[in-house]
């Protein structure tokens, strides 16, 4: 199994230091990949609720903010010459997809490619109006965007017609080097998540399960991916444990239930903290590349 580290971009602590350390102690102790999440606006008050904590809200301290995700894993991939670089997640419907291809596909580019995109349709509805983006249908203006990636990474000329976006033809470079585009893993817990999975992505990406919770989705999943003509093979499982913590028992017992990674939260706040963040997830490495 592979062993990947979840990395919260919040600053002030987020700082170029603090993610060079974090970069390079990840690439000595050959962690897989980095992930880091995207929210570019947050609120002191808001009614949308966060799925992942009991009270509903994110547990961002006030004042702060997370780093930009594309700039933040290129800064990485300056310092990183392995480890391969993601986004858990990229939230592609309030985003517009022509520049997210371009975002994706240049970071692959300057990393050689090391990009895995994960991919959701987002649960702060306040972000979506501060946008300007419409928050109703973001799950099928996904499902859409994600044909307009593929449609700038794979074809020239480009082009696509949908019910959300029309891209007249054009040509669009660089291309990927991954081929034929940088993995998609789609995050989320619902059916309809797992759904999108099984038709469009290279991965389910889910947060704050137990093993023991594993079980009902992946039947499901599997089910979706046979409708769709497809296996588990075709898919790679990622497993974020975020509040549930991580111990080397349950990595094994990931394992065990189905998944193909886990990605350990990481939260150093200065650089002298990133060795002990990584010391305190040793064990759990160890294991995870034993299974």
């Amino acid at each position: 199994m592979d062993f990947d580290i979840w990395l919260p971009t919040a600053n002030p602590f987020a700082t170029p230091e603090l993610l060079a350390a974090v970069a390079r102690e990840a690439e000595e102790r050959a962690v897989h990949a980095i992930w880091v999440g995207e929210h570019v606006v947050t609120f002191d008050a808001y009614a949308s609720s966060y799925p992942y904590s009991a009270d509903g809200k994110v547990p961002l301290p006030a004042g702060t903010g997370l780093l930009e995700p594309f700039t933040t894993l290129s800064f990485l991939a300056a310092v990183t010459s392995t480890v391969r670089l993601g986004t858990a997640m990229c939230l592609v419907p309030q985003r517009n997809p022509v520049y997210t291809a371009k975002e994706v596909a240049t970071l692959d580019w300057l990393s050689k490619g090391r990009v895995d995109l994960g991919v959701g349709v987002g649960w702060l509805r306040e972000e979506f109006d501060a946008l300007g983006v419409p928050w109703a249908q973001r799950g099928r203006r996904t499902d859409e965007y994600l044909g307009v990636l593929r449609a700038l990474w794979c074809d020239d000329p480009s082009s696509f017609s949908g019910e959300f976006y029309e891209l007249a033809p054009c040509t669009f470079f660089p291309k990927p080097v991954q081929d034929p585009f940088p993995p998609v893993h789609v995050g989320g817990e619902s059916d309809a998540a797992l759904r999108r999975a099984a038709r469009l992505g290279q991965g389910w990406h889910t947060f704050n399960r137990l093993p023991a919770d594993l079980a009902p989705p992946l039947a499901k999943l599997d089910a979706l991916l046979e409708e769709a003509g497809r296996s588990r093979c075709d898919l790679t499982v990622t497993v974020c444990p975020y509040f549930q913590g991580l111990t080397p028992e349950s990595t094994e017992q990931y394992a065990e239930a189905g998944a193909d990674a886990v990605a350990a939260l990481v939260f150093p706040l200065s650089p002298e903290d990133v060795a002990p963040a990584f010391d305190a997830v040793a064990e759990c490495m160890t294991r995870a590349k034993a299974v």
